[in-house]
């Protein structure tokens, strides 16, 4: 009979005033006793909604019986059948707008908490599950998948699964894309990042790193090389500003470059790995996005006393995860909403404050979103050493500019095929936020599915 609780199992996790000050794992994880208490509210509806809200198609029903039977190997191959990275999508993925979202259990209380329990099966996994060895038929055909992040992971282990010889070229000297440079330690730990690489990696692909596709090599040479196929996943890392004065103060940072520096030089260390990251007692974080929220957790954790958000709109507006908001909050991070930044102010050539206006809401704009208005006067400066913005990201323009035939939309993003992900140039494939814009992992992750689908479909006729 189902546990019929209107209720979630409670996540265990460290006491905010203790974790603000160190890098583990916010939420330490559900015991076996815990997962299978909360698996048993899944009612295992028969038209199965919660998979409608799945943009790689875990057979979620399926997987959550296992667990609530006990049987999480069963449960963990289930999910793998269509998720190669479940360790890190039940961290990261927003399930309340996605599967938990289309819940029946959500409608009269709270949904069944589907990211808690895929997070559950991936670490009993990694911690209890053996090795499997894997013989995969090679088919002779080669592609090359450019970015590491999750739209490129997931795209190569598919193609590598059907036989495909893979490699990936990456930019930076680690693979892992925005898992490894802009997640946050605490929120998904490396060492799972590098785990699940390695299941991708043993399956035969190989990665490439330190290679800058559009320098190093164009897509016009990976053809050349010989690659059937080209996979571009490169993420959307081109930050954007506010265009305000004071920005080329010294203490300013993108989020990009600010979480990057503390991810891949090891910030989080910081006691044994000095790093060129400047955070002063007080921080200003502009905008107000998931993105935001790392930055301002990240900087309470490197010593800052004072963290604050500062966000044009109100409350309602806040597009990161109310869960992020709320460890933000419980952290001690101060926001300041409905203010507007107008400048930066310096001294020596250093962050002394920034400087804001107050707003109010007006009517919608194209968003949908209400419309913030200056209130005329009300300018103040809150006093900080540190600035970092937080205010999205835009496709890097370096492979649209050496690649031939490549369509991009005015803001950059690269034009694909809605049903197979194909670009303007033939056999060149996109997927993920250098198609969308600054999105999320999983919905990376389908574009990198559904791309690799179209290319085996495509190079199977050859």
């Amino acid at each position: 009979m189902a546990n019929m609780s209107p209720t979630k199992v409670p996540m265990p996790q460290q006491d905010p005033n203790v974790r603000n000050k160190n890098f583990d794992e916010v939420a330490t994880g559900y015991t076996a006793e815990m997962a299978m208490e909360e698996a048993s509210r899944c009612i295992n509806c028969k038209n199965k909604p919660c998979m409608t809200g799945c943009p790689v198609n875990v057979p979620i029903p399926g997987f959550i019986e296992k667990v609530a039977a006990g049987d999480f190997e069963a449960a963990y191959e289930i999910i793998t059948s269509e998720n190669a990275l479940p360790a890190i999508c039940g961290r990261v993925c927003p399930q309340e707008n996605q599967c938990e979202g289309k819940c029946i259990r959500g409608i009269k209380g709270e949904a069944v908490s589907i990211g808690r329990l895929e997070r559950f099966v991936a670490d009993y996994h990694m911690q209890n599950g053996k090795k499997q060895e894997l013989n995969i038929e090679k088919n002779g055909k080669k592609v090359a998948v450019v970015g590491s992040g999750p739209a490129g992971i997931t795209c190569a282990g598919e193609l590598a699964k059907k036989g495909y010889d893979v490699t990936i070229f990456e930019a930076l000297h680690k693979a892992g894309g925005v898992l490894s440079y802009g997640i946050p330690e605490f929120r998904l730990p490396k060492s799972l990042v590098a785990k699940e690489l390695e299941n991708v990696t043993n399956m035969g692909v190989k990665i490439e790193t330190n290679v800058v596709i559009g320098r190093s090599l164009t897509v016009d040479d990976l053809f050349e090389r010989g690659f059937d196929a080209v996979f571009l996943g490169t993420g959307a890392g081109l930050p954007n500003f506010l265009r305000i004065p004071g920005e080329n103060l010294l203490g300013v940072y993108s989020a990009n470059e600010f979480l990057t520096r503390v991810n891949l030089m090891k910030g989080y260390k910081k006691e044994a790995v000095p790093t060129p990251v400047k955070v002063g007692k007080k921080v200003a974080v502009v905008g107000a996005g998931n993105v935001a929220m790392d930055a301002a957790r990240t900087a309470k954790r490197l010593g800052a006393e004072e963290v604050y958000i500062v966000y044009r709109r109100g409350a309602e507006e806040v597009p990161a995860r109310a869960e992020e908001v709320e460890h933000a909050k419980e952290e001690g991070v101060i926001f300041k909403l409905l203010n507007n930044p107008v400048a930066i102010h310096g001294e020596d050539g250093w962050v002394k404050g920034i400087e804001v206006v107050e707003q109010q809401l007006g009517e919608p704009d194209a968003s949908g979103r209400r419309r913030p208005e200056p209130i005329e006067g009300s300018n103040y400066v809150i006093d900080v050493e540190t600035v970092v913005i937080a205010i999205g990201q835009s496709p890097n323009p370096l492979i649209r500019q050496t690649t031939e035939g490549l369509e991009t939309q005015k803001w950059g993003g690269i034009i694909v095929e809605e049903e197979t992900n194909e670009t303007t140039r033939k056999n060149v494939y996109a997927g993920g936020d250098v198609v969308t814009g600054a999105a999320t992992v999983i919905l990376a992750m389908g574009a990198g599915k559904k791309a690799a689908k179209a290319i085996d479909e495509s190079l199977k006729e050859m």
